[in-house]
């Protein structure tokens, strides 16, 4: 069957694009894994009209909705591979050996994080031991937090996350910062902790602190990590995709209409940006939908 649009991903980007395709009166169909990047999230704070809203119910209530129109078509499954067809339109093949095609395609299959090798840091992601602190910040505001260095990006992180709370930055064995940031970090009242960290400790996944390799203890009851990402999909590299280097991880190149640098391709979602959010996400997501139906409309870009 010959869809107007695929978008592989049916997170908060793949579903915002599906809806206005759906709304434009076109085919569309939605590959997703049921695997999202927020899934560890009990909760997804500065949505508008969602704030503090669960965010796999959000995006079972956004699929709901979405399948209430007759021109699209949901598929829960892997999009292993994809490709170009000669005059034109896309071959998306699934994990199953099913085959779909498509005009247009938006890619929206999201990052994972990959996250330090620290006993206790996993179990914790999206609890209490987070990134973003738009995102959760504010939930443990005033309370005793961390920072664990991973990048040199780290200090920069720790600066920002004492606007919420005292804030130690933990090096975990790693390089101290020269001695200009040093002061940045003392006049923001931040604690520089130098020795490695042995485990997380709390009960079940709340975090009471975190112990170092010469035994002490240090209180914490957060811990902000900023941690590099990954593709979830080799597909856009498949098609041709041009992809810049992120702070984080490898980013899809799109121009001001979520198109990437292979003619009828989109991408939307943390695949396509810096910085990452749900509301992010969403807005790149209708942008894409509403470019690629007005692609399909008026024939340009291809």
């Amino acid at each position: 069957m010959q869809h107007d649009a695929i978008i592989i991903g049916g997170s908060f980007a793949g579903l915002s694009a599906a809806i206005y395709i759906a709304r434009g009166r076109r085919s569309v169909c939605v590959i997703d894994g049921g695997r999202p990047r927020n899934r560890f999230a009990a909760a997804s704070h500065g949505f508008f009209g969602q704030d503090g809203q669960a965010p796999l119910e959000m995006i079972a209530a956004a699929r709901a909705q979405l399948q209430l129109y007759p021109s699209v078509r949901m598929v829960d499954g892997e999009a292993a591979a994809a490709h170009a067809l000669d005059g034109g339109g896309f071959d998306v093949t699934l994990a199953d050996g099913t085959r779909l095609t498509a005009r247009k395609l938006v890619l929206a299959f999201g990052i994972s994080d990959v996250l330090p090798e620290v006993p206790g840091l996993a179990e914790r992601w999206g609890k209490s031991v987070l990134h973003c602190p738009y995102c959760h910040g504010y939930e443990f505001a005033g309370r005793r937090l961390g920072v664990l260095q991973t990048m040199p990006m780290s200090a920069h992180q720790a600066q920002l996350i004492a606007e919420w709370g005292p804030t130690t930055l933990f090096l975990n064995g790693g390089d101290r910062p020269d001695a200009e940031t040093l002061a940045v970090l003392t006049a923001r009242g931040i604690a520089v902790e130098p020795a490695p960290v042995v485990i997380l400790d709390g009960k079940g996944d709340s975090l009471s602190c975190l112990r170092l390799a010469d035994g002490r203890t240090i209180p914490t009851e957060a811990l902000y990590v900023a941690v590099p990402t990954r593709l979830n999909s080799p597909i856009a590299e498949q098609l041709g995709c041009a992809l810049d280097d992120g702070p984080l991880g490898p980013v899809i190149r799109t121009d001001a209409s979520r198109l990437t640098s292979v003619p009828g391709v989109y991408a939307a979602g943390d695949i396509a940006r810096v910085p990452h959010s749900a509301t992010f996400a969403a807005a790149d997501g209708v942008c894409a939908g509403t470019s690629l139906h007005q692609s399909l409309v008026f024939g340009a870009p291809a």
